[in-house]
């Protein structure tokens, strides 16, 4: 008996909403928030995951042209806005820096217990000569520069000069703990690393423990800027200042369709799409403000 199969047509352009967004909220945006836009909203959500920086640079070049932008920290927003591509920015999610670590490994129980009163503390471990501490690249990577970011705050905040180097290493750009995006948890997981830096929703996702930080040094707290402002880091002759991990999202101004790109932006801070963030470990946007062109 011959099988028929039916071939499955694309959404007509009318029907899809290209979003680009922030390869770290890929996996909401292109699961339960894309089901839920088409289950509620009636259209699709297609478009690129990728660096907020690097969308960035290619929507304001022209290069590419979606709907809608989401993006984390204001900066790429901004970049976006001079073009003149948009008026308004959004806050929708906001998360932080955490240490993720494996329960199995050597340090798992110390770390587990490092919040205990008495116990030694997560700083003081991850200096244990042996430890093997995993990061993002700090040239290409805004997480990689948020984890230097995060260990100078800490240095400040628990009285401990030196404190980054002994972790990180004097060279910011330690090969022996750099490593790409896309395998830093998965080496986690398979014990090849002690303690790797993330956003809470990564190791939350996998079912990983973390180190919860003060929120002076996990840069979650727009209002705390001052003390973020301590940190600072200079990679081939650029200078870099840490953000809030705030998550923006805004209309296009060439959006195909205008008024959906808008409803789809202000449905984003209605209850069921946030009760989709909470559900991916993101935290309410708290007192952020939208940015404005």
């Amino acid at each position: 008996m011959a099988l028929s199969v039916a071939a499955t047509s694309p959404a007509p352009a009318a029907e899809v909403l290209n979003v680009a967004h922030a390869d770290d909220m890929g996996p909401v945006i292109d699961g339960p928030i894309k089901r839920a836009v088409a289950a509620q909203l009636g259209y699709t959500i297609q478009g690129p995951a990728e660096s907020s920086s690097l969308l960035a640079q290619l929507i304001a070049s022209g290069s590419m042209k979606p709907d809608v932008f989401v993006c984390i920290t204001a900066s790429p927003m901004r970049t976006v806005m001079k073009a003149g591509l948009i008026s308004t920015a959004t806050p929708i999610a906001r998360t932080s820096m955490v240490i993720a670590y494996n329960p199995k490994g050597s340090f798992g129980e110390r770390l587990a217990a490092s919040g205990n009163a008495g116990a030694t503390p997560w700083w003081q471990i991850l200096e244990t000569p042996g430890f093997r501490f995993g990061r993002t690249d700090p040239i290409t990577d805004p997480e990689g520069r948020n984890i230097v970011f995060v260990m100078q705050l800490a240095a400040r905040y628990y009285h401990r000069p030196g404190l980054a180097d002994r972790i990180l290493g004097a060279n910011p750009l330690n090969p022996k703990q750099i490593f790409d995006g896309t395998v830093l948890q998965s080496r986690l997981q398979s014990g090849e690393l002690d303690a790797a830096s993330g956003y809470r929703p990564e190791p939350s996702s996998v079912g990983l423990p973390y180190i919860k930080l003060p929120e002076q040094v996990d840069l979650s707290n727009d209002a705390l800027m001052p003390e973020y402002s301590h940190a600072a880091l200079t990679v081939k002759g650029r200078t870099f200042r840490p953000e809030p991990l705030i998550y923006y999202a805004a209309a296009l101004k060439g959006a195909r369709d205008p008024a959906r790109a808008e409803a789809f932006v202000k449905w984003l801070t209605q209850p069921e799409a946030q009760k989709i963030f909470k559900d991916g470990f993101y935290d309410p946007i708290g007192r952020s403000q939208a940015l404005r062109a």
